[in-house]
């Protein structure tokens, strides 16, 4: 499979500003302890389900199951950097759509910056690019990449802005536990 990483299927990224000093947030830790249940919660009802697990080489993974417009999106996502300020994590997805399944690469990045009075701003960013894959199963379907990327960028921005400020709602509950628990 090739990622066409010259197309851009859809991109998006909000922020959201975090009541908690920059220097306590994890976002590395956060993501690779999160609770099924807390996922879940980050982005209702389109969130279905997540779980940490391993390449087979020992890198760090994400898969993450969620509904993204009419999609059912099963994310495999594979760190290639995780610190506690900076996330990039990527995958080839599954996308199962009313008319078939197709795959997809998506970029995720988790990003978080100090800023005034103490806070940190957590940006939240979603980079789709198609494969040959998905061109493929495009043209079986008689669909421009042009009405398939308007849709999917709707689609996944929506999807974004929405868990975005609950994934920073999230990682500041958890830096603060762990500030509690020391």
């Amino acid at each position: 499979m090739k990622i066409l990483t010259d197309k851009i299927l859809s991109q998006s990224a909000y922020t959201a500003d975090i009541d908690v000093p920059f220097e306590k947030i994890d976002i590395a830790e956060w993501l690779f302890t999160l609770p099924e249940a807390e996922y879940l919660r980050c982005c209702p009802p389109d969130h279905i389900g997540s779980g940490v697990t391993t390449t087979d080489d020992g890198r760090r993974m994400v898969i993450n199951v969620e509904m993204i417009g009419t999609g059912l999106v099963i994310q495999h996502y594979v760190a290639e950097e995780a610190t506690a300020s900076y996330c990039r994590m990527n995958s080839i997805s599954d996308v199962f759509t009313p008319v078939g399944r197709t795959q997809v690469n998506v970029i995720w990045e988790l990003i978080a910056e100090a800023i005034e009075d103490g806070r940190t701003r957590y940006t939240n960013r979603v980079t789709s690019h198609p494969t040959d894959v998905f061109m493929d199963f495009l043209a079986a379907h008689g669909q421009t990449f042009e009405q398939a990327a308007v849709a999917r960028q709707e689609a996944g921005g929506d999807h974004n802005r929405r868990e975005t400020p609950l994934f920073a709602a999230s990682i500041a509950r958890r830096a603060v536990a762990k500030a509690a628990a020391k």
